[in-house]
């Protein structure tokens, strides 16, 4: 399991802990998942954020 897996599965966790039913539960886990899959493909080196930040890794 990679980094961006973990992240994903972290996410949809914490989510589903934080708020179980309805359509706010919903958009609670959608929302949380989207920020682990975010943390695991930066972890993974596949998205680069320096763009975002102005840091260059150079």
């Amino acid at each position: 399991m990679n980094a961006t897996q973990l992240g994903l599965l972290t996410g949809l966790a914490l989510g589903l802990a934080a708020a179980f039913g309805g359509f706010g539960a919903f958009v609670v886990v959608l929302v949380l998942a989207a920020l682990g899959l975010l943390v695991g493909r930066v972890l993974d080196g596949k998205l680069d954020l320096s763009q975002l930040t102005g840091r260059d890794r150079g």
